[in-house]
């Protein structure tokens, strides 16, 4: 079989996306050990997974720019390379801080390589196939969010943790390899443009203060941080307007198709991220579920959107790509109502019906939605949408998280997570529930009105 330049792109994206999400999700099942053997405090052991979020979200703007100006095959190289040396780094430590700094080196790789291969995938892939090769590299993202806990727990359990960063180096290297002798092309869309330094600078600051502040919401510090992280956003916003080349177009939210797609991506962040925890705690607290058991169950929702994602962003090739967006949406709201009533008394059965259709509407949703994103502005500017919808997951992903804590603050106080309190438990799971479908509702209307406008997708003649 011959292989032509399109596949080793879909494909290199397919392994990078894959494997950014097997190190971010699954180092969380190997957090108690880590922090074991460095003696970590409780608030040092929270921060394992949390900084490499912080980092990609200050990092993915600025990607965009950099990816566009030196070209999107130079970005992705460089994002691998700095991941492949924050793995190797995080193999190496031999202390909290040195193995803290490699995970904000693997953070500033992460945002570069995640930004870089969507934007390759775009350029690199005829119009009439974008849908199906945004799937796939979707699909990369949902069979690691799936295998990553059982692949990572079962590596550190029977190897120690430093087994799970061994296991992703060879792969990062047959990327490089791949990117270097098969993908010949660049993919300059912003050779002349001049590096927005001031806005990167702005940026960080300002989604840094916002990102940090959202996920400590329960102190005052927190409510101060968010409430000055947003005004440095809105700062950033107007200073870029005035910028002949900002390092994040916001114009190009004027397009209603772009703008309303990256809103159904937020929504759709937001009330997803959430509820693989929210399920956790009520197989384990709730119900008295091991965790092994509780592990198999949670597999269901993304091995279901994993194998929908590619055949529903073929889908979008031939059809509306918002239509089917919010089709998905609207079924993974069903799924989410029927949660929203979720207690100890529910049918095992109807727990399952829901996380099916939480599962299928996700995997109908996703792909359609990213390839409304990437199609509705002109080609030159995918480094630019590819950073937004990046963003949009970062930002989502912590928004969601914090969420979780002001709820259970709210409903449960300083009360530790414990089966004697599963009344609690299932009173903030409930009210999450509803917030979650109100955002799946929200993400629906927001789909439904970029079809109505009059803006064109870059596929359309």
């Amino acid at each position: 079989m011959k292989f032509d330049m399109e596949w080793y792109v879909v494909f290199v994206a397919f392994l990078t996306s894959f494997f950014a999400v097997f190190l971010s999700n699954g180092v969380i099942v190997a957090v108690p050990t880590i922090a074991s053997d460095f003696a970590m405090n409780n608030v040092v052991q929270n921060w394992v997974p949390t900084i490499i979020f912080l980092v990609v979200a200050v990092f993915t703007v600025p990607a965009g720019q950099l990816s566009g100006k030196f070209g999107v095959k130079k970005s992705l190289l460089a994002g691998v390379i700095v991941y492949l040396i924050g793995s190797i780094g995080c193999v190496l430590s031999f202390s909290t801080e040195v193995f803290m700094f490699f995970r904000v080196v693997s953070g500033a790789g992460m945002a570069f390589l995640t930004v870089s291969s969507m934007a390759m995938v775009v350029s690199a892939v005829k119009p009439q196939n974008r849908g199906k090769a945004l799937g796939y590299t979707v699909t990369g993202v949902y069979i690691a969010t799936s295998l990553s806990p059982v692949i990572c727990g079962l590596l550190t359990f029977n190897f120690g943790w430093r087994a799970i960063f061994y296991v992703v180096i060879p792969f990062l290297i047959l990327c490089l390899a791949l990117i270097m002798i098969k993908i010949p092309m660049e993919w300059q869309t912003y050779a002349e443009d001049k590096i927005d330094k001031i806005g990167s600078i702005i940026w960080g600051i300002g989604i840094l203060a916002f990102v940090y502040g959202f996920t400590n919401l329960v102190n005052s510090t927190g409510v101060f941080l968010t409430v000055f992280g947003l005004a440095v956003i809105v700062v950033f916003i107007f200073y870029e307007l005035r910028q002949k080349s900002p390092v994040f177009n916001v114009r190009l939210f004027k397009n209603t198709k772009f703008l309303s797609s990256n809103v159904a991506a937020l929504c759709s962040y937001l009330a997803i991220m959430v509820v693989t925890t929210i399920l956790n705690y009520h197989f384990q607290y709730v119900r008295g579920w091991n965790t092994q058991m509780t592990g198999m169950m949670l597999i269901i929702p993304p091995i279901l959107q994993a194998i929908l994602a590619p055949n529903a962003g073929k889908l979008s090739d031939k059809y509306n790509p918002q239509v089917i967006a919010a089709i998905g949406m609207a079924v993974a709201a069903c799924g989410l109502a029927i949660l929203a009533f979720l207690d100890g008394n529910m049918p095992l059965y109807l727990v399952v019906i829901a996380m099916a259709l939480e599962g299928i509407g996700m995997g109908v949703f996703s792909s359609p939605n990213m390839n409304a994103i990437m199609s509705s502005v002109p080609p030159k500017d995918a480094p630019t949408a590819s950073a937004s919808q990046a963003t949009m997951r970062t930002i989502g992903q912590t928004m969601s998280l914090g969420m979780l804590t002001l709820v259970f603050a709210w409903i449960m106080g300083d009360l530790p997570m414990l089966a004697k309190y599963a009344d609690l438990i299932v009173q903030g799971s409930q009210i999450i529930c509803v917030i979650c479908t109100v955002l799946c509702i929200i993400g629906i209307f927001s789909s439904l009105f970029g079809i109505r406008s009059k803006d064109k997708f870059n596929t359309e003649s």
